[in-house]
């Protein structure tokens, strides 16, 4: 019968190894699941822009259709450029940009918790037509958690090209349905200035929506739509300053 320190020995040599194997496949496959997540944000990006791209082809597309990868700060100024050839300007490249922790630097600086400006991406593609998307990543809560996604606005940046969105655990069949083309496709033409223009955004409303900047709730998911509108109206107001600055309105 074995004693009481050699069970002990044994089963910490096995959970020292246990964990060291875990370690080592953990760190075998991250550069895999880097790229996962890299396409993943490449294929949204170019949905936004009405780019259908797959795991196969989403690298090739991204570089083929992206103009300019722009960070830019809360007062609208560009801080950095990338482009297919490098850097033009700064060294902060936006596709490596977390928009969840901007999120959190952005509440810090304007709390003064922080005297660091963050810097939000924004994403210039080409379309099928020669003209230029401008890709803005937002980020918001829904009923059971985070929710997400990409608005393209046209060379206006008044009217919107279209849109990507995703969720991390909503209702199948209910909030999960802002994922869906269906949804989505209610976004394109809608305008988020008005005539005069005010900022308005885009809301989802419950009902029949009429006019530029409503779009139909999802029947059954009104907090992941209230979650979505918010999302819209506090992610876009955060790019108003580049917006403008561009003196296209």
């Amino acid at each position: 019968m074995f004693s009481n320190s050699y069970i002990f020995r044994f089963a910490s040599i096995m959970v020292i190894l246990v964990a060291a194997l875990l370690s080592a496949a953990a760190l075998l496959l991250k550069p895999m699941q880097d790229r996962n997540i890299s396409i993943e944000k490449m294929q949204d990006i170019l949905k936004a822009s009405n780019i259908t791209a797959d795991a196969s082809n989403a690298i090739d597309l991204y570089n083929e259709n992206m103009v300019q990868e722009l960070a830019v700060d809360l007062s609208g100024d560009v801080k950095a450029t990338y482009t297919r050839s490098g850097f033009e300007q700064g060294n902060v490249r936006a596709f490596d940009i977390k928009v969840k922790e901007t999120l959190k630097q952005i509440a810090d600086y304007r709390s003064g918790k922080s005297t660091t400006q963050p810097l939000l991406p924004v994403f210039i593609i080409k379309s099928s037509d020669g003209s230029k998307r401008y890709v803005f990543p937002v980020r918001g809560i829904g009923l059971w958690g985070p929710v997400w996604g990409n608005v393209a606005l046209n060379e206006d940046l008044v009217t919107v090209a279209g849109v990507k969105f995703d969720h991390k655990g909503e209702t199948p069949g209910l909030g999960a349905e802002i994922s869906t083309e269906d949804f989505a496709s209610q976004f394109i033409n809608k305008r988020i200035f008005d005539s005069q223009g005010n900022f308005i955004s885009v809301k989802v409303v419950k009902g029949i929506a009429s006019g530029d900047h409503q779009v139909d709730a999802i029947s059954g998911g009104t907090i992941t739509s209230d979650g979505v509108s918010e999302m819209l109206y506090s992610g876009l107001e955060n790019y108003l300053p580049f917006i403008k600055s561009l003196k296209v309105l």
